[in-house]
């Protein structure tokens, strides 16, 4: 019996975390790749799963299990009514202009997979308490079949990347999943047969145990609900953090959420207890790591450093969830229990999602989270942590409580379990550190260090002795964190002053100078979108990656003179704006667009207070289109442009749906005869001109690459690699002969081809 319920479990959770991402895929392009489409994709599944278990927590105190069962059967059957999962015709259309991307996402999610996620979204607590009803031996504790329905997710997480999106293409996809829920519906009716002919009593009525039903507190409701908070924020701010230097696909979107998975599976598991040592240890040590990569802005070797965020997040998901594993109440109060976990993954989507982009400037949720989830995990016996003869650790009297057996989670308070009040050493000690690591960076200024050098000893000794002395201790220890942070935030070396943040869905931005305003940069992200400098003799001047001198200067060179022979106006389309800098190269009487999905770009590049591109330097006026590229590019008429420049970043991220077989085909239909595509490729952690290549060469067009590596200060240059294509080797004139744009040659690059449902990360990483 326990076999089928397990099963249909397995399979729900597989169809609910299969369709995540496969929804997000058919969504993501519509939205100009950014990584603001998973975390609001996140949020609206999990409302839907506090939906789902709130509608069976009123099941399971109104209806008798036969009745549960006529009614969930019925909203299966109507739930199959949405499918096949595909976009509706208003939403292949995309974003209409001044809507908010937000809610157009949310809506379009509820009419796309709405009405069957509700109905699979009741499934663990729904099949769980039918399960509960019945006279099967394990019937008394079923949380553990909760193992099971969270390995179908994982399964269906890690398969989607590796087997599901690799081999099948969204429409078969879609077709596949809408056969496997037909499937999931008879296991509900077998599972319905079950707990109606098994059941307890011959009414149906609920009879978990013979013990006296539990009290639950408001404080312990509570607690399940932060403890829920925690990883779902960790998950998005990861998620985030990740996805907005590399690249928006599903497979760096399901990693994060595949470990948050593996933690339920773990501490759900039959007869499996989380040490307590080991949950008071690992979530200081994995934060001081995580730390030191935050603070210190490395980028390099990105799969590297991304192993630092996946750790903390599994280390205090597993935490986390193993302490409400541990805490989990009768199972009377079953569905209560995970609505509670339901309502704390919808805050933490909230947060993320809805509140941190109105209220902070930049990604700062991820480290406050991670403040408190050092704040969450229990307390732990200090083994030497002594500093000017005081015990910086738990007291003596403490120690019992700190170690104690973890089982049932009632001593174990939100402090990490210390059951003492604050005094003011808890302000005082961590205030040191956050000093000392103030001292340490005001000291280094007057040195010439390495990066690494800097941040091993500004961060380093700070967070390191931070973890010796105060680990013992969550009050200290986060307050001592969260003081080196601010340490950082405030005397890190300046060189820039800030002349306008601001964050919106598409992401963070930043415009700075220098200390004698001469150079404005604009940041996305952590990566540089453009610069110019503002005295009148080189206010024109194209610099960073589109100097004169390098790949896109060449470029232009090419046709500016292939069209001053014919004496036709050059016609020319950028996506992606930036601070306008490409605008310099154009002249009285050309006709040039920018595609550009993000307003708030847009805003900062037209302001002349941050940059004056398109005010005083652009020779013909721009015609700015808002909107995703591809979207809107299908507007163009055919053969409308002799340039097409591909510049479209979301931080050091590419938007994978702009460089695929589809996109290229739609970009060479709008390529006047003659004409030239020129993609920027830079990045530091993918090598996205093997990409570029490999949809050139699949399409049967000429290709040559120019990897410019020269960059300085002085200057204003910046290294850059750049990929033309064109359709044929002759329209590149100039360029064909030129020593700086090479072919392609095959025993240095390995080429790739990404389609539209598919995008092969892995093979282009910079390992």
């Amino acid at each position: 019996m326990a076999l089928v319920f397990a099963v249909a479990l397995f399979v729900s959770a597989f169809l609910l975390f299969w369709v995540q991402p496969l929804a997000g895929k058919m969504l993501l392009p519509l939205l100009g790749g950014t990584p603001a489409v998973w975390n609001t994709c996140m949020l609206f599944f999990q409302a839907l799963l506090l939906a789902g278990y709130a509608y069976v927590l009123a099941l399971a105190r109104w209806l008798s299990a036969r009745a549960q069962a006529a009614v969930h059967l019925a909203l299966l059957a109507l739930g199959a009514l949405a499918l096949p999962v595909a976009l509706h015709a208003a939403a292949a259309g995309g974003v209409p202009e001044g809507a908010s991307p937000e809610w157009w996402l949310l809506k379009t999610l509820l009419v796309t997979v709405g009405p069957p996620f509700f109905v699979l979204s009741a499934s663990a607590p729904l099949l769980q308490g039918w399960f509960s009803r019945t006279r099967a031996e394990s019937a008394k504790d079923p949380y553990y079949l909760y193992a099971a329905s969270n390995a179908g997710s994982l399964f269906a997480l890690l398969g989607f990347p590796a087997l599901l999106e690799p081999t099948l293409t969204l429409g078969q996809q879609s077709r596949w999943w809408a056969a496997a829920y037909g499937a999931l519906l008879l296991l509900f009716a077998a599972c319905a047969v079950l707990t109606v002919r098994h059941a307890r009593t011959p009414a149906g009525t609920f009879e978990a145990s013979d013990a006296p039903a539990e009290n639950l507190s408001a404080g312990r409701r509570l607690r399940w609900v932060l403890l829920a908070f925690v990883p779902s924020s960790l998950v998005l701010g990861v998620t985030t953090h990740v996805t907005t230097d590399l690249v928006a696909v599903p497979l760096l979107w399901v990693i994060p959420l595949a470990l948050y998975l593996l933690s339920f599976v773990i501490v759900f598991a039959r007869g499996f207890r989380l040490p307590r040592g080991f949950a008071a240890r690992v979530v200081p040590v994995t934060a001081v790591l995580v730390s030191m990569v935050y603070l210190s802005g490395a980028a390099r070797p990105a799969w590297f450093l991304i192993l630092f965020h996946l750790a903390f997040l599994f280390a205090a998901a597993l935490v986390c969830h193993g302490r409400l594993a541990a805490d989990r109440p009768s199972a009377a109060h079953l569905a209560e229990f995970y609505l509670c976990l339901a309502l704390g993954g919808v805050l933490g989507g909230l947060f993320n999602a809805v509140v941190a982009p109105l209220v902070f400037n930049s990604v700062t949720e991820y480290p406050l989270v991670i403040l408190l989830a050092t704040y969450l995990r229990p307390a732990y016996r200090n083994t030497g942590g002594t500093l000017l003869g005081l015990r910086l650790g738990a007291k003596k009297k403490d120690e019992g409580a700190a170690v104690g057996n973890d089982s049932t989670g009632e001593a174990d308070e939100v402090d990490g379990g210390e059951g003492r009040r604050w005094d003011v050493l808890d302000v005082l000690l961590p205030l040191a550190f956050g000093l000392l690591a103030a001292a340490l960076m005001l000291v280094t200024r007057q040195y010439q260090l390495e990066p690494v050098e800097r941040a091993a000893i500004t961060l380093g000794a700070p967070l390191f002795l931070l973890n010796h002395f105060l680990g013992p201790r969550p009050i200290r220890f986060t307050l001592g964190l969260g003081a080196v942070m601010l340490a950082v935030l405030l005397f890190a070396e300046p060189g820039t002053r800030t002349l306008q943040a601001s964050r919106n869905f598409y992401g963070t931005h930043r415009v700075e100078a220098d200390a004698d305003d001469t150079l404005h940069w604009l940041h996305h992200g952590s990566t540089l979108h453009g610069k110019q400098y503002t005295d009148a003799a080189h206010r024109c001047e194209p610099v960073s990656y589109y100097h004169r001198g390098g790949p896109l200067g060449s470029v232009f060179q090419h046709l500016h003179e292939k069209h001053d022979a014919t004496g036709s106006p050059l016609s020319v389309a950028v996506v992606g704006l930036g601070a306008g800098t490409t605008a310099a190269y154009s002249r009285a009487g050309e006709n040039w667009t920018f595609y550009e999905i993000d307003p708030s770009v847009v805003a900062l590049a037209r302001d002349p207070r941050l940059f004056t591109y398109l005010s005083e330097c652009a020779g013909a006026r721009p015609n700015i289109v808002l909107g995703d590229a591809r979207l809107r590019l299908r507007e163009a008429p055919p053969a409308s442009y002799d340039l097409i420049v591909l510049d479209a970043f979301s931080s050091d991220a590419v938007p994978a749906h702009l460089m695929t077989r589809e996109a290229l085909a739609l970009y060479l239909s709008k390529l006047k005869p003659g004409g030239v595509i020129a993609f920027h490729v830079s990045n530091r952690s993918l090598k996205l001109e093997r990409v570029a290549g490999g949809i050139a060469r699949d399409a049967g067009v000429a290709s040559r690459i120019f990897d410019d590596g020269r960059q300085g200060s002085d200057l204003g240059l910046d290294a850059s690699t750049w990929v033309a294509v064109a359709r044929t080797d002759a329209d590149f004139g100039p360029l064909a002969s030129d020593t700086n744009w090479p072919e392609f040659d095959p025993a240095v690059y390995k080429l790739e081809v990404w389609r539209d449902d598919f995008s092969d990360i892995l093979s282009v990483f910079r390992w």
